[in-house]
């Protein structure tokens, strides 16, 4: 048996509770081998050490490393020997969050302080710093700290001739990282930030789909596609299968990021381990408050915009504007859509060659709609 047929070994592809244990499985792989990382003594000081790892020991749901090796197993290759870029993809993602804490001025992931944020307390507490400079050391600390994670994830990808993935692939993943994803991703990011800024009616719902893709889907695809080239082993690809499951990933990018926004209006606090709401206070022009806007009365509508990108509103005036965009229907109409993306993923998915891990494809495409955090 090889090393992939032991992990589909364990259990009926496709059941949601068996694919419960396959993610907790590949999450394990990954996360140890980022824990345990060669390399690590070369992070310093203490404090970028220890920001480095902090997402990592609040271990996230590992979706993206499953799709890459899951990827490699529809490709036919060994899962095993792709751990080192499903490890690089999950701490890719990572600086990003890092990053991303920072520019929307979250103090909470994963139901822990963000990076700025536990370095601002730190600076505070250790340092005796004022409020001032404590928030710029702890936006200073994350800062350097995403940085050297992104250069962790090259590094990683490196490794992968050690597991006798051809010079060629482990070149060619370097360079779409660099090359293609990183650009699409500090887009996305940037369009955000952006979109924010602007009056409502001149973005476009196309507008707001193509800052998704860029964001949060570009991710996805990279790891698809990652997964079935370090899979086909340097074989020509004829039948497009990289590139057709990196399309299959896209899709269901912007359905878990239509889902991580509704779950940003609707999810338990607890569950969700951010405030729900805080896209409401940051002013973000999700698809849904889009929606919103456009289904509400004049009254509605000025109320809802008086809340949106208001950072001194109370929790009340937050808990009312979500009301009204519960109201609106707005949530029903995501859901619709989010459900005809993964539809369109899944029938990319059919047109395989069937197999355990493209079962489990789907048990991942599904489970994108299913999660509540």
């Amino acid at each position: 048996m090889s090393t992939t047929e032991g992990l589909l070994s364990d259990g009926t592809a496709g059941d949601l509770g068996n694919f419960a244990s396959v993610l907790s499985a590949r999450r394990s792989l990954v996360y140890d081998y980022l824990d345990n990382w060669r390399g690590a003594e070369a992070f310093k000081p203490q404090d970028i050490h220890d920001a480095l790892f902090s997402y990592v020991r609040h271990r996230g749901k590992g979706l993206r490393p499953l799709l890459l090796m899951l990827c490699c197993g529809v490709a036919g290759g060994d899962e095993l020997q792709a751990l080192p870029a499903a490890a690089a993809v999950e701490i890719f993602h990572i600086w990003t969050l890092v990053h991303d804490d920072i520019i929307d001025r979250d103090d909470m992931r994963r139901g822990s302080p963000t990076v700025h944020a536990r370095y601002k307390e730190h600076a505070r507490n250790d340092h005796g710093l004022g409020a001032s400079e404590a928030a710029h050391y702890g936006v200073a600390v994350a800062i350097l700290a995403g940085d050297l994670q992104q250069s962790w994830a090259y590094a990683l990808l490196g490794e992968l001739s050690e597991r006798g993935v051809d010079t060629n692939t482990v070149l060619a993943l370097i360079r779409r990282m660099s090359e293609s994803l990183t650009p699409q991703l500090l887009e996305g990011e940037m369009l955000d930030v952006q979109f924010a800024l602007k009056p409502l009616d001149s973005i476009t719902e196309d507008d707001v789909l193509h800052m998704l893709q860029q964001k949060t889907a570009a991710l996805l695809e990279y790891a698809a596609w990652a997964g079935a080239t370090i899979g086909l082993g340097g074989r020509q690809d004829d039948a497009g299968l990289a590139e057709r499951l990196g399309r299959f990933a896209s899709l269901c990018g912007v359905a878990f990021q239509l889902q991580d926004d509704l779950l940003g209006l609707t999810a338990d606090e607890a569950l969700l381990g951010k405030p729900v709401g805080s896209d409401i206070r940051e002013g973000k022009r999700t698809l849904t408050v889009y929606r919103a806007l456009a289904r509400l009365g004049e009254s509605d509508r000025e109320q809802l915009l008086a809340t949106l990108g208001n950072d001194k509103a109370t929790p009340t005036e937050i808990t009312a504007a979500l009301g009204l965009i519960q109201q609106s229907g707005a949530h029903d109409d995501i859901r619709v859509l989010a459900d005809s993306y993964i539809s369109q993923a899944l029938a990319i998915l059919d047109q395989l060659p069937q197999n355990k891990s493209v079962d489990l494809l789907r048990s991942w495409a599904t489970f994108m709609l299913s999660r509540s955090y």
